[in-house]
């Protein structure tokens, strides 16, 4: 008994080691995926109709509106907007100018998402409602795997090609609160798929929606 008390610690102990190192290299491999430059506008298909820009971060809805502008016949989704914001409240905040009426008619404001979940919906049922096919999904670097995990799983019918960009935190990648923000989004990432995998549940239609009620100030989290 002793032998085999021995056998199994040394079993239990070598899982451990060999867990932990995979967490940590996919974390490393999480980091530089993350931090890899905007893709080129040029490189974008020809044949996406839709742009959907997540909010929660610096730099999304500017990139968004820079899609819209290569390409004026596409249609743009900002998911995850305060209730009671306007498209001229976003456009003031991030200084963009004002846009054309014929741009500004291609833009439609999401105001239910409140999570990563919520965006996925709401995505979804617009793209629906829009007959769209194949969007440009739109988030920071260090959320794109997520956002493609929920969104794939929510809407599989939908072709999306990521968008992602560097909002100013990554400037510095080593700083505390970088690696603090990392860690957390990586995280989310490994609980993502853990639900996905585990307890699949997507039948809960409003998981991640704003109440009704709702009058909070805030961008949806991410």
């Amino acid at each position: 008994m002793k032998w085999s008390g021995i056998h199994v610690w040394s079993f239990i102990s070598a899982s451990l080691t060999i867990m932990l190192w995979v967490l940590l290299g996919s974390f490393i491999y999480f980091c530089a995926d993350a931090l890899r430059p905007s893709p080129d506008l040029h490189a974008i298909p020809a044949d996406c109709d839709g742009i959907v820009a997540l909010t929660g971060g610096r730099n999304r809805i500017e990139a968004g509106i820079t899609l819209l502008k290569q390409q004026p016949q596409r249609l743009l989704l900002i998911s995850g907007v305060s209730p009671h914001t306007e498209l001229s409240h976003i456009l003031a905040a991030i200084d963009a100018g004002p846009l054309s009426p014929d741009l500004t008619k291609q833009i439609s404001l999401g105001h239910q998402a409140a999570t990563t979940i919520g965006n996925a919906w709401e995505t979804a049922q617009w793209a629906q409602q829009k007959k769209l096919h194949h969007l440009i999904l739109v988030t920071a670097g260090y959320h794109m795997r997520r956002s493609l995990l929920e969104f794939h799983d929510i809407a599989p019918q939908l072709r999306l090609t990521p968008y992602w960009v560097q909002p100013p935190a990554m400037n510095t990648p080593f700083h505390p609160h970088t690696l603090i923000l990392m860690v957390s989004q990586y995280g989310k990432l490994v609980g993502a798929l853990l639900r996905i995998v585990v307890s699949h549940q997507r039948e809960h239609v409003q998981e991640g929606f704003r109440s009704p009620s709702s009058t909070a100030s805030q961008t949806a989290p991410t």
